[in-house]
């Protein structure tokens, strides 16, 4: 009789012991074990991080990391951990947690637009994918890859065409470079490169005038009158006696990028310059900044009229007043430099 009952008490704490260690694997498992506030969190996981990278990186967001690390171990994920952006709901388990991290891979949305060199854009990339910006500009000078798809270091800016891009956070400087000359070649579809061929330019040259149109206006509207006169002026032979080209000359030899300039003097326009258009007729060698999509198309849209000279509408901010000949430009240009004079801009 004593044994039958020592054997029942035996058998009472048995169902308590595997009670007890049944609820806490379960609690392990499936209970929230996040401690952010908001609704989610994410988690960037670098390029080969190990598995304490990771504990360091949750450490912060769970209530409860040793729990964590072991449902991590029974589950084999410490052995797998794969890089990435993973986003983390409030309130997960510590399975669910563990699921997200193993095939939860959040794409990012890149977006560019408007830089003036490959070392600005560059810049811009890294702080929206793992990759750094020395290795991207790396990729973007690859002189190999640039002799290969009829690039040079002056048009290669030209391969990058602004728009939104969904990205995996992990992907490596090649793979951004690769896939943007992908979407390169995507945009310039057979339709836009039969029109560059009735207006006798190559991809190239179109950016390169839709680089100065883009830095003459910022009125999308307007683009396409600004373009007609660009390409007026080039059709007749003439130089584009483009400011804009003069402004990015001057940054250019003096490698100051930073530099503001609002007004171009007389003397601006004998710089010795490729890039110089009031100097020399031939197109400069490549863009002077990254055009929006709807400068190229306004290149490539071109508006058909007469007109060759346009200044700055002192009487509406943004837009330009335009002329047929040099007589209606000059006093044009008058209401515009007693403007100017009068806000004291000299430089």
């Amino acid at each position: 009789m004593y044994i039958k009952k020592i054997l029942i008490v035996i058998a009472i704490l048995g169902l308590v012991v595997l009670g007890v260690f049944s609820y806490n694997i379960y609690n392990y498992i499936f209970s929230p074990n996040t401690s952010f506030k908001n609704d989610t969190s994410t988690v960037y996981i670098p390029t080969g991080a190990s598995y304490a990278t990771v504990m360091d990186s949750l450490k912060p967001l769970l209530k409860d990391l040793s729990a964590f690390d072991v449902v991590a171990q029974k589950k084999d994920y410490a052995q797998n951990v794969k890089a990435g952006k993973y986003i983390l709901d409030k309130n997960m388990n510590n399975n669910q947690i563990i699921n997200v991290l193993r095939s939860g891979n959040k794409p990012v949305r890149v977006v560019y637009n408007n830089q003036e060199r490959l070392e600005n854009l560059a810049g811009r990339i890294s702080n929206q994918i793992e990759a750094d910006s020395s290795s991207i500009l790396k990729m973007m000078k690859d002189e190999a890859f640039l002799k290969q798809n009829n690039f040079n270091a002056e048009t290669a800016l030209a391969m990058y065409i602004p728009n939104q891009y969904e990205f995996f956070w992990n992907t490596s400087a090649e793979g951004f470079r690769d896939r943007m000359l992908k979407e390169y070649n995507r945009f310039w579809t057979p339709e836009r490169l039969s029109k560059a061929a009735e207006i006798n330019l190559t991809p190239n040259e179109v950016t390169v005038i839709a680089s100065i149109v883009q830095k003459e206006t910022a009125k999308v509207d307007e683009r396409a009158k600004v373009a007609g006169v660009y390409m007026n002026r080039y059709k007749n032979g003439w130089k584009l006696d483009a400011d804009p080209t003069v402004i990015f000359a001057i940054k250019k030899k003096s490698q100051n990028f930073d530099t503001v300039i609002k007004r171009v003097l007389y003397k601006d326009l004998t710089i010795d310059s490729p890039y110089n258009t009031y100097l020399y007729k031939e197109l400069p060698p490549g863009p002077i900044a990254m055009p929006d999509i709807s400068s190229i198309d306004a290149v490539l849209n071109y508006e058909k009229h007469k007109y060759f000279f346009f200044v700055a509408d002192v009487e509406n901010f943004g837009y330009h007043k335009f002329a047929e000949n040099l007589a209606q430009h000059n006093r044009n240009k008058q209401a515009y430099i007693r403007w100017i004079n009068k806000q004291g801009v000299k430089r």
